[in-house]
């Protein structure tokens, strides 16, 4: 790494920029523009949200009082707030979503040996929503319940590394289930799906498609059992079974082959949850275990909510928001990649904390890290950093 480098420009020279390029291309992101270009915009965007910042005048705050250091930053034109605000505003937002999931490429393949917690070979994939809500007022279009404004972000993690393999951002009213329509099921995969996403046809085309599933089950839906196994109950297990859909109301049709149902006691919770999947070979504690692991998304939510910059918009329009959001999952899995890629032993967050400080610094990050001597033991933030301790 170059020591003369800032640590920004070191960032960014992960940055694959000939698909950056092609994504802007593709949707004309650079026409008619002469000096703000969607790299500025992007470069600006991402200093905003490595270094913490709060609103527009904030970003043009900072960058201006390091104006003798933009270039050095790779920023070429000048940053004032009306500029950004109309970048965001008129570029289409869909080059930053095209060029996050480009990212999301690379890290897979990263992280594609890392384990997650579960003895299992094939990839595993948690599936859920979150809801980020919105002033209805400022934010018109975002109409979800009476007098409030909400977007919804779905995510499906993969298990291993924590990488998010596919995000929509969607209106707040869209069912979490609908999404799986949009989704591509990969052969031999898992799929760990909440109660929300119970849609019998939609969970016989990741059977037809040679995928897994595990999900959890609801208490009215009949069923018709047709073989039971025994069960070691001091591990929580109550019953492993083998049925096929009930009748009632035609869901039969819904979903014709056989299912396994598992119940398991949670002590912890003093809780019976019941799990439908149509994998029959697996030991039936493992399939606990695996709809456990979806927790890890839960986690993921609240850590990418809790330090990046998506609960306080730079815009008001719809396009600025999303233009926000995807720059936002670029920074996280742009970190990711550099953490595996230098092998750094420190955690996403702490790596996070010293770059939002060292920005402007020009110490090789690797050297930087390795000298660092901190604990990640923060209070409640504990357990959710133990997520991305890789």
């Amino acid at each position: 790494m170059n020591s003369g480098k800032m640590v920004f420009s070191q960032i960014m020279d992960f940055l694959p920029m000939d698909e950056f390029r092609k994504c802007v291309k593709r949707y004309n992101g650079n026409y008619k523009v002469r000096k703000f270009s969607c790299l500025d915009q992007f470069l600006s965007m991402a200093f905003a949200q490595l270094t913490c910042r709060e609103s527009l005048r904030d970003i043009e705050t900072c960058l201006r009082t390091m104006r003798t250091k933009l270039y050095h930053l790779g920023i070429r034109g000048n940053v004032s707030r009306s500029t950004l605000a109309d970048a965001n505003e008129n570029r289409d937002f869909r080059i930053y979503a095209d060029f996050a999931r480009t990212l999301i490429q690379v890290a897979r393949k990263l992280y594609i040996k890392e384990p997650f917690g579960v003895d299992l070979e094939q990839t595993a994939y948690a599936l859920d929503a979150t809801t980020i809500k919105l002033c209805l007022s400022l934010f018109p279009w975002s109409h979800f319940r009476l007098n409030q404004g909400a977007i919804k972000l779905h995510a499906l993690l993969n298990l291993r590394g924590n990488i998010p393999s596919f995000m929509r951002v969607t209106s707040a009213k869209v069912p979490d289930g609908a999404i799986l329509d949009q989704i591509q099921p990969e052969t031999g995969s898992f799929y760990i799906l909440d109660r929300a996403y119970i849609d019998f046809s939609k969970l016989y085309s990741l059977h037809q498609a040679s995928s897994f599933f595990v999900v959890r089950s609801k208490s009215r839906i009949v069923f018709r059992r047709i073989r039971s196994y025994p069960v070691d109950k001091s591990t929580g297990l109550r019953s492993d079974q083998i049925v096929y859909m009930g009748s009632i109301h035609g869901k039969a049709t819904h979903y014709p082959e056989k299912l396994r149902r598992i119940k398991f006691y949670d002590a912890l919770n003093k809780n019976y949850l019941t799990f439908l999947t149509n994998n029959l070979c697996l030991p039936a504690l493992t399939i606990t275990e695996l709809y456990k692991s979806r927790w890890q998304i839960e986690l993921f939510f609240k850590w990418i909510k809790q330090h990046l910059r998506i609960k306080a918009f730079y815009g008001t329009s719809e396009n600025a928001v999303k233009t926000q959001l995807w720059i936002a999952i670029s920074i996280y899995v742009l970190v990711a990649i550099i953490k595996k890629q230098l092998k750094i032993e420190q955690s996403l967050y702490t790596i996070l904390q010293f770059l939002s400080i060292a920005i402007f610094e020009k110490t090789p990050i690797l050297q930087a890290l390795e000298n660092l001597q901190c604990s990640n033991t923060v209070d409640d933030s504990y357990k959710q950093l133990l997520l991305f301790d890789l």
